[in-house]
């Protein structure tokens, strides 16, 4: 189990990811309780959220660092690393194209600028190369429901372990100075 703590003044966050099993999603904000349930169904992963704050705002944000952060301390070092999943969702259609590597980059937008600056805090925080292409849609509710099924997807395809270490660079080792 990997478990993130995260506290500010605004803010107390608890993220824990495991590999089976269904933890207890509870942030206070309804749509991310859903879009949460929704990406931990689609990637396959037990993820706990624990979250409260003064605002909706810095509740989303603060959820979207811990858990990017959760994922990155999780990833086992052999895995097959990229996923790309393209998601049908009523009048939605949405990529997500997705590299774990530990270069963060991302690339949107979504038409929910709460929820787009969630795709960028946790690609930042889960080290992740994020693209997002929205096709079509013109309900935001299933533009943004379709994205995070689409990245649970891409995260579930990237998680797959394997003897193989996909990168030319090797192994690439961190140490505290």
């Amino acid at each position: 189990m990997t478990a993130i703590k995260r506290d500010t003044r605004e803010t107390s966050v608890r993220v824990e990811i495991q590999a089976a099993g269904e933890g207890t999603i509870a942030t206070g904000v309804p749509f991310l309780d859903h879009m949460l349930v929704t990406f931990r169904r689609y990637a396959g992963v037990d993820v706990a959220v624990a979250a409260r704050g003064d605002l909706n705002h810095h509740v989303i944000e603060d959820v979207a660092i811990a858990l990017g952060a959760a994922l990155r301390k999780y990833l086992p070092s052999r895995i097959a690393r990229f996923g790309d999943r393209t998601i049908p969702m009523d009048d939605a259609l949405v990529h997500v194209s997705l590299d774990l590597g530990g270069r963060p980059y991302y690339s949107g937008p979504l038409p929910s600028a709460m929820y787009d600056h969630w795709m960028r805090s946790f690609a930042e925080h889960a080290g992740a190369t994020l693209h997002i292409r929205v096709l079509r849609g013109r309900d935001r509710h299933h533009v943004v429901e379709a994205a995070f099924k689409a990245l649970g997807l891409a995260v579930r395809d990237a998680l797959v372990e394997t003897d193989a270490l996909f990168s030319t660079k090797g192994d690439v080792s961190w140490s505290e100075c």
